[in-house]
């Protein structure tokens, strides 16, 4: 036989509704995600905001596609790679010159960083320059020991690189002044350089484990090194015995949070003598969402309705019959 809503007695249905809420709202929860594609995303870094260190927050983006992009004043750029033993990332900017440019040299524009941010161009990346204005750019063949100890050398743009001579999956050589390699010490010595050169590209050289001097192979692409803040704060909460915590912070105040599955907390997930961090209206991690606010709209109408039986029951006075019966 089935059970009437206004048969039950109001504490029981409100406990039920509240359950059937709060689960609802947890299955729609969205936690840190730790990948974006086939790229994984960990300490520092953050996909979803509130995740990983403040440092970094709105830096990384994951496209509707799972394509993960880095976002920088000059634009959004494909990340190939990231590293987290020896912390880089590596991009691509497809207004480079390529290969299948040749002597096409087509305009680009100079990548740039956020100087804010514990970014850096990596000492391995090596820029060459075309068609370069020689009125402009000193440009002439740097001494061999140049690629090796560039500080003792002058900042001349080097048309007898080696890079110009092999490029990197060309079927040919840029010989003459229209290929030249430049090492500059920040983004806007690019930005100088293309108001006298026409394109460029960016060469990194990839360490492979092979003994010297063949120990690096040269590959298109921007190396960028990261820093990894490491606090105490962190450390605790990543512990496994104390219940491996993901690594966050307040979206509003900027505060560290440990992001736990049973909440948020301010040192580890198993502190629970600590006050739990209440969450008030601004989001972290994503917990908060449409359902949450159903949930919560769900409840209001839920005491709304349990009033409302309240009012028109029959007072039994503990008596069992047939309006308030279980079974």
């Amino acid at each position: 036989m089935g059970l009437h809503l206004t048969q039950m007695p109001k504490q029981m249905l409100l406990l039920i509704l509240i359950h059937s809420l709060l689960t609802l709202t947890r299955a729609e929860s969205t936690p840190c995600r730790t990948s974006c594609g086939d790229i994984p995303i960990e300490y520092p870094f953050g996909i979803d905001d509130g995740c990983g260190s403040p440092y970094y927050r709105y830096i990384l983006v994951c496209s509707d596609s799972g394509k993960l992009q880095l976002r920088t004043p000059s634009g959004r750029y494909a990340v190939h790679n990231v590293s987290y033993a020896d912390p880089h990332i590596l991009v691509t900017d497809p207004f480079m010159w390529n290969c299948e440019d040749g002597e096409n040299y087509r305009p680009t524009r100079p990548f740039s960083l956020d100087t804010s941010t514990r970014f850096k161009l990596s000492p391995q990346n090596e820029y060459l320059f075309f068609n370069c204005s020689e009125d402009h750019v000193i440009v002439k063949p740097k001494p061999i020991f140049c690629e090796r100890f560039p500080e003792r050398c002058d900042s001349s743009c080097d048309s007898g690189s080696y890079l110009c001579r092999h490029m990197p999956g060309c079927s040919f050589a840029m010989i003459g002044s229209s290929c030249c390699s430049y090492s500059p010490r920040a983004t806007e010595s690019l930005r100088l350089m293309l108001k006298y050169c026409t394109t460029y590209t960016s060469v990194y050289w990839r360490n492979v484990g092979a003994p010297q001097p063949y120990h690096q192979l040269p590959e298109y692409g921007i190396r960028i090194d990261f820093d990894i803040p490491v606090t105490t704060r962190c450390l605790q909460c990543q512990d496994p015995s104390k219940g491996a915590g993901t690594c966050g912070f307040d979206t509003q105040t900027q505060s560290f949070m440990c992001l736990c599955k049973e909440g948020n907390f301010t040192t580890h997930c198993k502190d629970f003598d600590a006050a739990r961090h209440n969450m008030k209206v601004h989001v972290i991690a994503g917990t908060v969402s449409a359902v949450s606010a159903a949930a919560a709209f769900g409840i209001g109408a839920g005491i709304w309705y349990l009033k409302k039986v309240r009012a028109k029951a029959p007072v039994t006075c503990g008596v069992q019959s047939n309006e308030n019966r279980l079974f």
